[in-house]
């Protein structure tokens, strides 16, 4: 009985970690879309997708994946620290350390997303991306997408760094409470 007792505590606990990443991840998604709206000069991203817009619809897929990419480290940092074999102290810890790597993430995401494109923005002087996305210029979108996408990629090993340098043992030791 005891086995299937630890099969099912174990199951309700990665459901519960399953639903609070789920609500962490789309909510850092909406933070870190609306930041990205707010960062674009010169164009409206929802009226363009609503008008059926496809080259500003590839770009917003591209800012997700960006995001998620980012993000999914800070994401499992705080659903890992979900674990009530760690005692309420340490889990209490890890759930602030898994937010702060959390917002670690996002914001890594949102300045990576914006400097990827300033700087694609520098090397294309011939070319305004956000008046061609408006014109619906799917290669522009295109472009666009794999640099954020590829960005993505290098600024969530480093944000795994940050976020290993946080971890919730070594925290836990540098204040004391574990020895």
């Amino acid at each position: 009985m005891a086995g299937i007792d630890l099969i099912a505590s174990s199951l309700i606990m990665a459901l519960i970690q399953l639903l609070v990443g789920l609500v962490l991840s789309m909510g850092s998604v909406y933070i870190g879309l609306k930041m990205f709206d707010k960062l674009t000069k010169g164009i409206d991203e929802w009226k363009e997708i609503q008008k059926g817009n496809v080259a500003v619809g590839i770009v917003m897929t591209a800012v997700i994946i960006s995001l998620a990419t980012v993000i999914k480290i800070g994401v499992l940092s705080l659903t890992a620290s979900i674990d009530p074999t760690t005692g309420v102290t340490m889990m209490a810890l890890g759930l602030v350390v898994g937010i702060v790597n959390l917002v670690i993430g996002v914001i890594a995401a949102i300045i990576s997303i914006y400097v990827a494109i300033n700087i694609l923005d520098k090397i294309t002087t011939e070319i305004d991306e956000m008046k061609e996305l408006k014109k619906g210029n799917v290669a522009v979108a295109l472009i666009i997408a794999g640099v954020l996408i590829a960005v993505s990629f290098v600024i969530s090993a480093a944000v795994e760094g940050i976020t290993s340098a946080l971890d919730v043992t070594q925290v836990a030791m540098a204040l004391g409470i574990v020895a």
